[in-house]
């Protein structure tokens, strides 16, 4: 009763682990529909090879068994040209079985990455901010790779054995019945083992690509501008060194790992082989000593009997490695199968001609928590999912915004300020209420044409490390350089750009590094008027500014403001005081709102948070 105890979960866990398998197989197969065609003619190449490779052995035994004794030179200078043509014909059914290898695989590569970089785009932001960039480019490098091997070395590897396996016995049976009996007694001995080893193997890959993913994020988030800078300004290099050959090391170690255990099964393999062709040779030779075989036949079951121990070698080798490589294909659908909770309704319709009207309905937000978030392995460490619901950020929010009106949002930090301008092109959705532009719910518009009439200046803007102009095209891709000029110009950005040695083909180096804080905001001024949205939200566009740059970006900013609807964030409160409407929040709450000389009347937060912030005339005379 112990005994049936103790083996049950064992058996249990098997027929889990079966059912993952070929629900896992399943969907490989459902993926590869496209390449059935390029799939049947590689079956067909492989096939062909393995017919062709018993010609040898099969003719090598006619050679030895009938004619050299018959001493028939004829059939020998035959023999000798058809082994020849054999070998010529398989490699060139080789080199089609090679096209055919290398145009699936590189096709799955091709799809699964532009696949998982579609998908992956259009996730939400907050997949991102939990997410660690090397691990999720791991996915799209090194697990790709891995799952196209399913596809074409071990498809291959398995249709070929068997082949090989099937004809092999057959031609041997042809021979002599007994000692195809005996050769195949010890082929159970090469399956029986494949799906513990497989589960183990499987294991030891799975753990090698989280090292490798947490090796490779090191590399990613050091050896950027900002990682590296952080760095050095804070002399950590040798610190940095011991983290990253302790992750190299582990890498290191599961390759060892991995290594060994495939060897040690290598070399067992090889053992039951050599046992089974050391069992044909010697019975063999005790039957053509009695007379009961001849020698050709002899040399040719000798010849064939390594290609039946080598293919169920093989076989179960490629048992394994589709079990390692389905790990990959785990790992890729993982992220392909991550919902999007901010899809286009099926009917969504477009937002044409956009005004800029915006309205807050009873609005309340609270950013989706831990366990809504997707991945849970390409969680980061420190933020493992939980069923914990986040607090509300912002609460019943009820604002509206006239077209080309300019309204400022103030307020202490934490207070929700980034929040409402993240919710109106929709990175986020309402948790209750609504948001409507132009009287539509942004739920009920296409996102790309919510997006496209709304421009977005941040206090740090991201330029990506490719030529001024490409970088001012991202707004729009057909813009003439007449068009980019006019845009610098209004950004008071172009006189800068042509002193440059290259001018507007200057490349600005990873997140405009090149250039200065000021230059990078006006270049995304500039960006921003290229595209020429009815909503302009600035985030805090001018915080981290000197005095000269701002007065620039500031004159820029009057003139790309004029006839939009603005939603700006500043801590320099002196900035918005022409704002139509200031909104002041407070712990996600709207406390007041005015304009400025009204809020200054009212004595409250706002009030408070002028005098502080901005110095009395008068006090800075004195001082």
């Amino acid at each position: 009763m112990m005994t049936m105890h103790m083996l049950w979960p064992r058996d249990r866990s098997e027929m889990e682990g079966a059912k993952i398998e070929r629900e896992a197989a399943a969907r490989v197969w459902r993926f590869a529909q496209p390449y059935r065609g390029m799939i049947l003619g590689f079956l067909v190449t492989v096939i062909a090879q393995a017919l062709l490779g018993l010609v040898p052995a099969l003719l090598f035994g006619e050679i030895v068994g009938d004619v050299i004794p018959d001493e028939d030179r004829g059939r020998l200078v035959l023999f000798a040209i058809l082994i020849v043509l054999s070998a010529l014909g398989s490699g060139i059914v080789a080199m089609f079985e090679r096209y055919w290898s290398s145009k699936i695989g590189e096709g799955v590569i091709y799809d699964l990455r532009t696949q998982l970089f579609d998908h992956v785009q259009r996730l939400p932001i907050a997949f991102f901010t939990r997410v660690q960039t090397g691990t999720l480019t791991n996915r799209l490098n090194n697990d790709v790779i891995g799952a196209q091997r399913a596809l074409t070395a071990t498809l291959g590897t398995v249709v070929s054995n068997v082949i090989t396996l099937l004809t092999t016995v057959a031609a041997m049976l042809y021979l002599d019945w007994r000692l195809t009996v005996l050769a195949i007694i010890l082929t159970p001995f090469f399956v029986m083992p494949y799906r513990r080893i497989g589960q183990i193997q499987q294991s030891i890959t799975r753990e090698g690509m989280d090292h490798n993913a947490a090796m490779n994020t090191t590399m990613t988030e050091r050896f950027n501008v900002s990682g590296a800078l952080l760095v050095k300004l804070f002399g950590r290099q040798n610190d940095e060194l011991g983290l990253f050959r302790d992750r190299a090391a582990k890498v290191r170690d599961i390759g060892i790992r991995s290594a060994m255990f495939t060897r040690g099964f290598m070399i067992v393999l090889s053992l039951l082989g050599a046992m089974g062709t050391a069992l044909v040779y010697g019975l063999g030779g005790w039957f053509a000593i009695s007379g009961s075989i001849d020698t050709g036949e002899l040399v040719a079951m000798g010849l064939l009997v390594g290609r039946v121990y080598q293919p169920l070698t093989g076989l179960t080798n490629a048992r394994i490695d589709v079990l390692t490589a389905l790990v990959s294909f785990d790992r890729v659908f993982e992220v392909l199968d991550a919902p999007s909770p901010l899809t286009d309704a099926p009917d969504a319709r477009l937002l044409e001609r956009p005004a800029g009207r915006i309205e807050f309905r009873d609005v309340t937000f609270r950013y989706p928590g831990a366990n809504e978030l997707i991945v849970p392995a390409l969680e980061i460490p420190s933020s493992a999912p939980s069923d914990e619901v986040e607090p509300a950020i912002i609460n019943d929010l009820n604002v509206t915004i006239e077209p080309g009106q300019l309204v400022a949002l103030v307020g202490p930090s934490g207070a929700g300020k980034t929040t409402i301008t993240n919710l109106v092109p929709r990175l986020y959705d309402v948790t209750e209420g609504a948001l409507l532009v132009d009287g539509h719910d942004v739920r009920e518009l296409t996102q790309d044409s919510l997006r496209a009439a709304i421009g977005v200046v941040v206090q740090d803007p991201h330029l990506f490390h490719e030529s001024i102009a490409d970088n001012l095209r991202y707004a729009k891709p057909d813009a003439t350089l007449e068009e980019l000029i006019t845009a610098c110009r209004a950004a008071r950005i172009h006189e800068t750009i042509d002193k440059l040695p290259g001018g507007y083909d200057t490349v600005v180096g990873e997140r405009g590094y090149r250039l200065s804080g000021g230059e990078k905001q006006r270049l995304s001024i500039a960006r921003m008027l290229l595209k020429d949205p009815a909503i302009v939200i600035l985030d805090e566009a001018t915080s981290h500014l000197d005095s000269e740059n701002e007065a620039l970006v500031q004159e820029a900013l009057s003139q790309a403001l004029a006839g939009r609807t603005a939603l700006v964030i500043a801590h320099r409160l002196s900035t918005i005081t022409d704002a139509d409407q200031i909104l002041v929040l407070d712990e996600g709450q709207l406390v007041e709102r005015g304009t400025h000389g009204e809020l200054l009347a009212g004595e409250g937060l706002y009030a408070d948070l002028y005098h502080r912030l901005v110095r009395d005339p008068v006090d800075t005379i004195e001082a």
